[in-house]
């Protein structure tokens, strides 16, 4: 934002104070992270910079972290167990929180603000407290342990920020889009799929995302729910940190990240377009 030129020199001073506040949290937030990226290619089994790297020598940089997550076993079985459950978590997750945010947008629905509540409570109730409950109820029904025991806990932890991103594309939606559908004879299934859903699909797309990156990331739930048959790549990297101290794992982190930033960058482009589409944004 660009100040007028008819600022004062305390709003002048203020502004640029402001910009200097914001780029060093940035800074604060964004430097871990910068910081992990080149310790992924030491050459050394270290998880700080060796001379060599201070002095830019090439032979100080190496592959060899990556190579090792690309052979491991025990890398790979992690990996795949995290492909096999976070896609299958998101689309459980996707289905649900689309349902439920389409019926909650709805006017006449009563108790909706409680129920909203309770549907977006594993966003803030503190995620120990989640998996605890998760883990004596799960053990209950037999599923703990299992492969459908962890889907459906990520798939719980998921549905909250479907809700909140197909909620937000709700905000803008023409109802009398989905009443002409009903007097042309069309049907609510129908009407949802023809009408309704390519208007929110962005919102749709950008939540799946959201509930796919949490599943993928998840460590704690899976402690609880899970056994040794289900050790995701979050979890291989806690048991790396606490056991065996492997520098493997900076180049997990830096290729976790980089996975990251290509998802967030797809939910901003969905977002704009949904803001175009809604006509909230020139086109």
């Amino acid at each position: 934002m660009e100040l007028p030129p008819y600022a004062t020199l305390g709003q002048r001073v203020w502004h640029y104070t402001f910009l200097v506040i914001c780029g060093l949290i940035f800074f604060f937030l964004i430097a871990p992270i910068l910081t992990i990226i080149p310790l992924s290619f030491n050459a050394e089994n270290f998880f700080t910079f060796t001379p060599g790297m201070l002095a830019f020598d090439p032979d100080a940089y190496s592959l060899r972290h990556y190579e090792d997550f690309f052979t491991n076993s025990q890398w790979q079985a992690a990996m795949w167990n995290s492909i096999k459950i976070a896609p299958v978590a998101t689309l459980i997750s996707v289905a649900l929180g689309t349902l439920a945010a389409v019926g909650l947008s709805q006017s006449h629905v009563p108790f909706r603000r409680a129920i909203m509540a309770i549907l977006i409570s594993p966003m803030i109730v503190p995620l120990i407290i989640s998996a605890a409950g998760m883990y004596f109820f799960y053990s209950r029904l037999g599923m703990q342990g299992t492969y459908w025991g962890v889907v459906l806990a990520h798939a719980a932890l998921g549905i909250p920020f479907v809700i909140i991103t197909v909620t937000a594309t709700l905000v803008g939606f023409d109802r009398s889009l989905t009443r002409a559908s009903a007097n042309l004879g069309a049907g609510p299934v129908r009407t949802f799929f023809k009408v309704q859903m390519p208007l929110i699909l962005p919102g749709v797309i950008s939540g799946g995302l959201f509930a796919f990156i949490t599943s993928f990331d998840e460590v704690v739930v899976v402690l609880f729910v899970g056994s040794a048959g289900q050790k995701t790549l979050p979890w291989q990297m806690f048991i790396g940190l606490r056991e065996q101290i492997s520098p493997t794992i900076l180049a997990v982190a830096t290729i976790l990240v980089i996975l990251s930033i290509m998802l967030l960058t797809g939910v901003e482009l969905l977002r704009r377009r949904s803001e175009k589409m809604r006509g909230l944004s020139p086109g």
